[in-house]
């Protein structure tokens, strides 16, 4: 008997074979506006390097490495059959073909690159559609070169083989490596964000800057890195540490990872506790009791990520709901073209497109704040950062919940790939910092800078004038900013102000009319519901809709 029940029709095919990057508009317009004073050749080379990338993340291939990563969690081998601790995590050959990817392609690399931060965010954007989770050494890997360079000895030695373009995996000592990763342990148990209250000691050894620690750390990242930026409280206060896990003449460090996490998402990453025995080599970095100072450039540039690779999340959620809703019809009509749906779909694209055009802002400052005579840069991010940080992770959650549902049934089930990355959402809202941290961050910017909240102002003040509802929200945020009253209460609800009105700023100078039209009627002239679909019907959706669709 012939399985006629069977027959597939009315679904969406797989979204497969495409170029993530040249399908992306708001992501590549934004690109080659960064660039567009850079010389023509590096315009060429960057292009061609995300292009490489973009095609590599939209491939089956790469689609598959980070369906085994997730369903092939990583393993704790405390010790070998003999008895003997070894405490290494064993991770399934996909995720080191995603890692390996990521390194090769030079994720790892933007301090001394050319447009470094632009061409690295716009590249960690793309790869982490293909797999989030294998994002964290990247990034740490990353973050940890600013913070290594308040030791000129430390950053000679260690940032080429950071910055390499060489994946090796296996522990060995750094130096027979051809690349290598990092982590970091701040968080313990007792303490969670006030690393002020950590407990680990340092006590100097008799060469000069080098210590044994002892202690634990709640929560230390990428177990499995070649060496980590820590926290501990050495005799002059609280300072921060390089921990390798191997020393150079071969032995292994003190380094006893306790368990790995259990985690609702990020799966194919390893977040593990750690213990440090008291006989853990540790080297200062920087100078003793001026460890939060000397780390906290590791953490922005970390929190940077979080912006990143938020905004990646919800652009691969809003790829699969435009995809879906072009291939699917229902009630006579294809989704994508009945109003409702519509409405829903342009509500998820403005979401996405302020969120790109905001990451590629932020990754500009920092290039340009790498240069000489760029004060102004560095206290636009000052604010900037903490503010995206906040709003932007906090948005990605119900954005993929929004898209999700754009599925139906079928977003539902695992293999739609839409439960892993809305498991994923609500990560980079907690890591580096919750949404708490980071408004008591800005009200601390807010205190202390006066000349972050003028760059901030300046920069959104560029767009005054272009539309009403913006400059009512400029006049309301500075109405806002003057009253101190109660300000710690009020600080999320400032700090959320401040990200729209910068997003809303960079959409009106850059994006389309429509877009960003539609943008400040819903974000800023409170024309919008609590719910996603909600936006004016008066507003040109269906281009805002076109926009966001897949164009390569």
């Amino acid at each position: 008997m012939a399985a006629t029940t069977h027959t597939v029709s009315n679904q969406a095919p797989p979204l497969v074979g495409h170029d993530v990057y040249l399908g992306d508009r708001a992501l590549t317009e934004g690109v080659e506006r960064h660039l567009a004073d850079a010389a023509p050749e590096l315009r060429d080379e960057v292009r061609e390097e995300l292009t490489s990338l973009g095609r590599a993340a939209g491939s089956a291939q790469a689609q598959e490495w980070g369906r085994q990563a997730n369903e092939n969690p990583p393993v704790l081998r405390t010790h070998d059959r003999y008895g003997n601790r070894i405490d290494e995590v064993e991770f399934h050959p996909a995720w080191h073909r995603l890692l390996g990817h990521a390194v090769t392609s030079g994720l790892t690399d933007a301090w001394g690159r050319p447009a470094g931060h632009l061409r690295r965010a716009a590249g960690f954007f793309l790869w982490s559609q293909a797999e989030a989770g294998h994002g964290c050494p990247v990034s740490m890997t990353h973050a940890a070169v600013p913070a290594l360079r308040a030791d000129p000895e430390l950053a000679a030695e260690w940032e080429p083989r950071l910055t390499s373009h060489v994946y090796e995996e296996g522990l060995r000592p750094a130096g027979q490596k051809g690349g290598v990763l990092f982590g970091m342990g701040m968080t313990e148990k007792q303490g969670g964000s006030d690393v002020r209250a950590n407990t680990t000691s340092a006590a100097p050894l008799g060469a000069d800057g080098e210590y044994q620690l002892t202690g634990h750390k709640w929560f230390c990242s990428a177990p499995m890195s070649d060496g980590f930026l820590v926290l501990a409280q050495a005799p002059g206060g609280l300072t921060c540490f390089l921990v390798p896990r191997v020393l150079p003449d071969g032995t292994r460090n003190a380094f006893a990872i306790q368990r790995l996490k259990d985690k609702l998402g990020n799966k194919s990453n390893a977040s593990s506790e750690v213990e440090f025995d008291g006989t853990t080599w540790a080297r200062r970095v920087g100078e003793e009791s001026r460890g939060v100072r000397t780390i906290i450039e590791m953490v922005a540039a970390t929190r940077m990520d979080c912006v990143i690779g938020s905004a990646s999340l919800m652009r691969q959620a809003l790829t699969q709901a435009v995809h879906h809703a072009e291939h699917r019809s229902a009630f006579g009509a294809p989704l994508v073209d009945q109003p409702l749906m519509r409405n829903v779909l342009a509500d998820l694209a403005l979401e996405s497109e302020a969120a790109t055009v905001l990451t590629l802002r932020l990754a500009a400052a920092q290039d340009a704040a790498d240069g000489a005579g760029s004060e102004q840069e560095r206290a636009f991010l000052r604010l900037a950062v903490p503010a995206a940080k906040y709003w932007v992770t906090k948005r990605c959650t119900p954005m993929v919940a929004e898209a999700l549902e754009c599925l139906g049934g079928n977003g539902y089930v695992e293999e739609s790939g839409l439960p892993r990355l809305l498991r994923e959402s609500p990560l980079n809202s907690i890591w580096e910092g919750s949404g708490n941290v980071q408004a008591l961050d800005v009200l601390r910017a807010l205190q202390r800078e006066p000349q972050a909240l003028n760059a901030f102002l300046q920069e959104v003040g560029l767009a005054r004038g272009a539309d009403h509802r913006l400059d009512a929200a400029i006049k309301d945020l500075l109405t806002e900013l003057a009253d101190l009253d109660g300000i710690q209460a009020r600080a999320r609800r400032i700090v959320e102000r401040m990200a729209l009105v910068l997003q809303g700023s960079l959409l009106v100078r850059w994006a389309p009319p429509e877009v960003a039209d539609a943008f400040c009627a819903s974000r800023l002239g409170g024309d919008w519901g609590a719910a996603f679909g909600t936006l004016p019907h008066t507003l040109d959706l269906g281009s805002v809709v076109a926009r966001a669709r897949i164009t390569g």
